[in-house]
């Protein structure tokens, strides 16, 4: 059997060691059944998940004392089950909550018959798994910047003069992938993945793009994108998209990856928050440019601007590291002979 925190129980022949508490055989307790215990040990176990009612005091008449809390905190058997008015106290907060039971439609008012029931496929099942898990257990929050591309656009229209001939047809999205894998490296704190363990920072530019298919979408995976030119990248990025939409993309080229990429700008969406695709610390969202007025200089000018958003997984990339990563990105976006070198 195991303890609230999952430790091995102590069976009736175990006889732990005397640093540890000792089994719950008398409660400290006053009169009334109140537990004797020093206002910080007090403090302590409500912060460490300790309950005092299991505790030995070794202070007098049984108090327990600071030295108790801690003994029990290095204990493997002090973490004892709270009762629920404590539990409380240390339970994640609702949106890391497991999900209610769902609720029928007819339960919610919507009458029987007005409605058409689609079944839901392997795929949009994997999706509403994955996301709802997404969003419940990791703490999202988004960044967003602002990027002139105008430059960029010059870049890819010589590109694509220039090469097309030989078949090379740069996309925006391309020139994307190719920033953000370099701004990953440039920034390799934010190329992480959390794990219980520690926090995981990537070795290569891994970028998992989503596209759209029918009745759901996938995310298949440009692997060292780093290493790779925009001609190689707009290459993979064309036959990835177009067996993804057949259906014949195989395991390893969709599972894994460090980092989402997800654009919507060729839809006519300004601005979006992506649900993190577990196991990444960051995903990309990319919305259409426009001509916006900007200020250089003091003075007024018109630019194309694209706004771009990455949502943050907070347990390994903090606000800080988001804006260092945004930054780059810019940089790269706004100087694309940058991504040349």
């Amino acid at each position: 059997s195991t303890t609230a925190n999952n430790a091995p129980a102590p069976t009736s022949t175990s006889s732990p060691s005397s640093d540890r508490p000792s089994p719950p055989t008398s409660s400290p307790q006053g009169g009334g059944g109140r537990v004797l215990a020093s206002p910080l040990a007090k403090r302590l176990a409500q912060q460490g998940g300790i309950d005092l009612s299991g505790l030995r005091g070794s202070g007098p008449n049984g108090r327990i004392v600071k030295s108790d809390i801690e003994a029990a905190l290095k204990s493997p058997y002090g973490r004892v089950q709270q009762p629920q008015e404590s539990r409380a106290l240390t339970q994640p907060s609702a949106p890391q909550r497991a999900p209610a039971p769902f609720k029928s439609l007819e339960s919610q008012g919507i009458r029987p018959g007005t409605y058409d029931l689609v079944p839901l496929d392997l795929m949009r099942k994997t999706i509403a798994k994955r996301m709802t898990e997404s969003f419940r257990d990791v703490p999202h929050f988004p960044l967003t910047i602002d990027i002139e591309i105008d430059a960029l656009l010059k870049a890819r229209g010589e590109i694509n003069k220039r090469f097309g001939d030989s078949g090379v047809r740069i996309s925006v999205n391309d020139m994307c992938i190719k920033a953000a894998a370099l701004a990953l490296k440039l920034v390799p704190e934010s190329n992480a993945s959390y794990t219980p363990d520690g926090i995981a920072q990537h070795h290569h530019a891994d970028i998992a793009v989503a596209v759209a298919v029918p009745h759901g979408l996938i995310a298949p995976i440009i692997w060292q994108a780093e290493t790779k030119g925009l001609a190689q990248i707009s290459h993979e990025m064309a036959d990835l998209a177009k067996r993804a939409k057949d259906k014949k993309l195989k395991p390893e080229e969709y599972q894994g990856g460090t980092f989402s990429i997800s654009n919507m700008g060729m839809l006519g969406i300004k601005s979006f928050a992506s649900i993190i695709n577990e196991p990444h610390g960051m995903i990309m969202s990319i919305g259409a440019g426009d001509k916006r007025p900007v200020v250089r200089n003091d003075a007024l000018a018109i630019a194309t601007v694209m706004s771009v958003t990455v949502t943050c997984d907070h347990r390994v990339v903090d606000g800080a590291l988001g804006a260092a990563f945004l930054k780059a990105f810019r940089s790269f976006i706004e100087d694309p002979m940058a991504m040349l070198l």
